[in-house]
């Protein structure tokens, strides 16, 4: 199940002068990236993403909207607590995204039936519309879900997944990405019926062992189970010194580095913040907390920055420190890795490029140099427990 262009539906719901406009959503500036547009914006090329200089240019009368992400998930919470009554399985994969595992089910309700009256209530109860599409599999339901969009509902029986899938183009299974589509271009593979035809061995050796992944979703395979969903408040890291210190420089070092790891991995989840708190012990074990009430966000700069602040006003004793903790709390969960709604397109594209460094070489792949400056300050690594004199990392 999706909720279809789901910011801009929330948008409408508070404002009913926005139907039936072209809506640009997120950043408001031109080096602003656009989070999610209207189906009217859409037929202008317009799409998530894209710089909210060309959106303009595109769809020069679009109506630009900056977003709340507190506001979406709000509404986010509301249609997963009313799939949550319905169902006995449920995965959120995002905050407009859900996988339902009616298993069994249809021994009592039918799964077509009961997938109709839990998408029939969620549009009566929120007014948002929301589209699904079932199947045996996770992504053959993915798949179909975006076909039957927009506010609509379709069900692939089982023995149909492979016709059905034939006929589309490669871009609709969902590993595959821009450069991918384009190197199966180049092979001439434009419809997935093409990729069915092919040999899996063909696949493996142009793609590696993305290739067979490839070649069994294009086939309608996938034996990927549905997740149960539970909803995580808040991610924590602290770190006990092997002496304690008063060296206030590399204590705000610390503080920056553990922020640093906290923040990818929030954003490696898909989730965004919006308390950050502070905690420090000292050497005689007393130990003081502040937190802060922050806009939502899972950038590195922005949280280091209150991070640093709170930990600038609780240290007020002259007395060595024996422990550091941070904690991210009031996760909400986020379609986007970044902020798409206060940070450009500057900004974007480098958190995106070191967070696909970080996914392929490890959390420590790319990191601020203050990281080196707390070697043997900590019991282990702030990251992962590892010497911090990893070869062949970079800094930032």
């Amino acid at each position: 199940m999706d909720l279809d262009t789901f910011y801009v539906s929330v948008e409408r719901l508070l404002d009913s002068r926005l139907e039936n406009k072209p809506i640009l959503l997120g950043g408001t500036n031109d080096r602003g990236v656009v989070a999610s547009c209207s189906y009217e914006a859409r037929t202008f090329g317009v799409h998530s993403g894209m710089s909210m200089k060309v959106a303009r240019q595109l769809c020069p009368d679009g109506i630009v909207i900056k977003g709340s992400a507190g506001t979406y998930s709000q509404h986010s919470k509301i249609v997963t607590e009313i799939i949550r009554e319905e169902v006995p399985l449920l995965e959120k994969s995002s905050i407009d995204e859900f996988y339902l595992d009616l298993t069994g089910m249809d021994k009592f309700f039918g799964c077509y039936k009961l997938a109709s009256h839990i998408r029939h209530r969620i549009i009566k109860e929120t007014r948002l519309p929301i589209s699904f599409g079932m199947s045996i599999n996770k992504t053959v339901s993915k798949i179909a879900t975006g076909e039957a969009k927009p506010n609509n509902q379709i069900n692939i029986t089982k023995g149909e997944e492979k016709p059905f899938l034939a006929p589309l183009s490669v871009k609709k299974i969902p590993m595959i990405g821009k450069q991918t589509a384009y190197l199966l271009n180049r092979m001439g593979v434009q419809k997935i019926h093409t990729i069915q035809e092919m040999p899996i061995e063909l696949m493996e050796k142009a793609f590696g062992k993305n290739g067979k992944s490839i070649w069994q979703k294009a086939n309608g395979i996938d034996h990927s189970k549905v997740i149960p969903y539970h909803e995580k408040k808040s991610i924590s890291t602290e770190r006990t010194f092997l002496k304690d210190t008063i060296d206030i420089h590399r204590l705000r070092n610390f503080v920056t580095a553990m922020i640093e790891q906290l923040a990818y991995e929030l954003r490696s989840n898909q989730k965004v913040c919006s308390c950050i708190s502070v905690k420090i012990r000292y050497a005689d074990f007393q130990t003081t907390s502040k937190q802060k009430r922050i806009p939502y966000t899972a950038i590195d700069h922005t949280l280091i920055e209150y991070g640093k602040a709170l930990f600038d006003q609780l240290y007020n004793r002259r007395i060595r420190v024996r422990l550091i903790g941070i904690r991210l709390s009031d996760l909400a969960g986020g379609g986007h890795q970044i902020d798409l709604f206060n940070d450009d397109d500057r900004i974007i594209n480098l958190y995106q490029a070191m967070d696909k460094l970080k996914k392929r070489y490890g959390a420590n792949a790319v990191r601020r140099s203050v990281a080196h400056d707390i070697n043997g300050l900590g019991r282990g690594n702030p990251f992962s427990g590892e010497s911090n004199a990893v070869p062949g990392h970079r800094n930032a």
